[in-house]
């Protein structure tokens, strides 16, 4: 819908070497100061599936799920051009479970137009993220995200594709009036 479009809003995914780097950059840069006024989550890596040029290092598991703690989950795609009316046409129906889905606490999309989209969620629990991505969910027409990662195998939509696992940590700021986005904790 346009009407969730949002152009001056910054976004930024990112590593860093330890905490006190983090708070470095977030007190003593131009760009950092910017983000101190919102909201951002620290989170821990757990897991990824796929691969996207600059993540390699990452490895496959970290072994550390536990199916029943909060998760985020943040996708990474650089779209084939020609496949890009038939991934929105798998999407929609993918989208549409996401944002109802009743065990997220938060979801969000960003694009680099025209080829590079991402998806950013907080979900109460690991369970039930991969609940919904296996088509397990009690909600109606469960297998939308399920489908759409047989037809994606069928015939990628993309170039590059990564998925990308987060234990949240700790939560700052607030999004838009909302704050404790994470299930279980308090908002800094």
């Amino acid at each position: 819908s346009p009407s969730r479009i949002q152009f001056r809003t910054l976004t930024m995914f990112a590593a860093w070497e330890n905490e006190l780097a983090l708070d470095s950059f977030l007190q003593n840069s131009e760009l950092g100061n910017l983000f101190t006024t919102g909201w951002h989550i620290r989170m821990k890596f757990l897991r990824r599936w796929g691969s996207f040029r600059g993540f390699e290092y990452l490895p496959e598991s970290t072994g550390e799920q536990d199916p029943s703690e909060p998760v985020v989950a943040v996708t990474l795609a650089r779209m084939k051009f020609l496949q890009i009316p038939r991934f929105i046409s798998w999407g929609i129906p993918v989208e549409r479970l996401v944002r109802d889905h009743p065990g997220k606490t938060f979801v969000t999309a960003l694009t680099r137009l025209p080829q590079t989209v991402s998806t950013f969620s907080i979900w109460e629990s690991q369970k039930e993220m991969t609940d919904m991505v296996h088509g397990h969910s009690n909600v109606p027409q469960p297998k939308r995200h399920s489908n759409a990662m047989v037809e994606r195998k069928r015939k990628n939509f993309h170039f590059e594709f990564i998925t990308l696992r987060f234990k949240p940590i700790k939560e700052y700021g607030v999004w838009e009036g909302q704050k404790n986005l994470i299930p279980n904790t308090t908002a800094v």
